[in-house]
């Protein structure tokens, strides 16, 4: 079975790991722990997430574009760059404004 991580110890362009498909949303695992997860994603136009919650502390990280990310009925719009920690069991959903990609870092550990 193929390694699902990135490979260790080499220095990677972290806005090149993933690249946009047409009419998708694509996710590649950077790293993935049983305390959490490193994931990169991109959006095409027009495709987004649904509302959903998660039981665990989300940090998002916009790394090309924009999108307004709503955690509990509240809009955050996020640039290159911005971030923000969505809280576990809080519903929030990812609407972007054109392509764009982020990382999401998903922490367990606590929550045992």
């Amino acid at each position: 079975m193929e390694n699902p991580e990135l490979e260790k110890s080499i220095a990677h362009i972290t806005v090149e790991i993933i690249e946009y498909v047409p009419n998708a949303v694509v996710i590649k695992t950077i790293l993935k722990k049983s305390t959490g997860n490193i994931s990169v994603m991109s959006f095409d136009v027009g495709e987004g997430l649904t509302e959903k919650t998660s039981p665990f502390d989300t940090f998002a990280q916009i790394i090309e574009g924009k999108a307004e990310i709503i955690i509990a009925g509240k809009s955050n719009f996020l640039l290159t760059g911005g971030s923000i920690i969505i809280p576990a069991h809080a519903s929030h959903h990812i609407k972007p404004d054109g392509r764009f990609k982020m990382i999401l870092t998903v922490i367990k550990s606590g929550y045992e």
